[in-house]
């Protein structure tokens, strides 16, 4: 059976080109979702991998649709591997299923992986370098709303729950308890 799987990270993003491009390969079932990669605890990846028996053949548009570091695909291709599934991927024009696809992946998620911690490194390189400069502040300071002795009070009381003093401050979540933590740090009665 020809299986295809197409993910993009939010939905926002669609996911018509992965699918235009995996068409040519008369695909029998499809497994399509809208979530990160960043680990692979993701519904239809799971399904697809239970759904799979020997012989299938899974198609992916990219090797970054299917996992973000080098170890995840590694441990993805091991787990089809061992069920004989074999893998196609469309862009790197891989197939797990010879000995030079097995290879090519390997050495193609190692890279992948090495740009991706190179990039970060430049990037805290830049920060530093900006932070001697006196460029870089980091983020802007959030103030606490005119409202949140009161809100606060409510939420301490508990009187109302977490997420409706967020949306009373018109706070995010993190955001929120960042200044409950600060609040809290500085004293309740400081009078803000």
């Amino acid at each position: 059976m020809n299986i295809g799987y197409v993910r993009v990270s939010t939905v926002e993003q669609n996911e018509e080109r992965q699918i235009a491009a995996l068409k040519k390969h008369n695909i029998d079932k499809w497994f399509i979702e809208k979530v990160s990669a960043k680990d692979t605890n993701r519904p239809q990846l799971k399904a697809m991998i239970d759904f799979a028996r020997e012989g299938d053949n899974i198609y992916i548009h990219s090797l970054d649709r299917l996992a973000r570091s080098t170890k995840d695909l590694l441990n993805i291709v091991d787990e089809l591997q061992q069920k004989k599934i074999h893998l196609i991927s469309n862009k790197e024009n891989i197939d797990t299923s010879t000995a030079t696809g097995k290879l090519m992946l390997t050495m193609i998620g190692a890279i992948a992986e090495f740009e991706r911690a190179n990039l970060l490194e430049r990037q805290r390189e830049g920060i530093a370098i900006a932070k001697r400069q006196g460029k870089y502040k980091g983020r802007k300071k959030i103030d606490f709303p005119e409202n949140w002795n009161e809100v606060y009070q409510r939420w301490k009381s508990r009187e109302i729950k977490g997420n409706e003093a967020m949306e009373l401050l018109g706070l995010k979540r993190n955001t929120f308890y960042k200044l409950v933590k600060e609040y809290q740090k500085r004293g309740d009665d400081d009078g803000i």
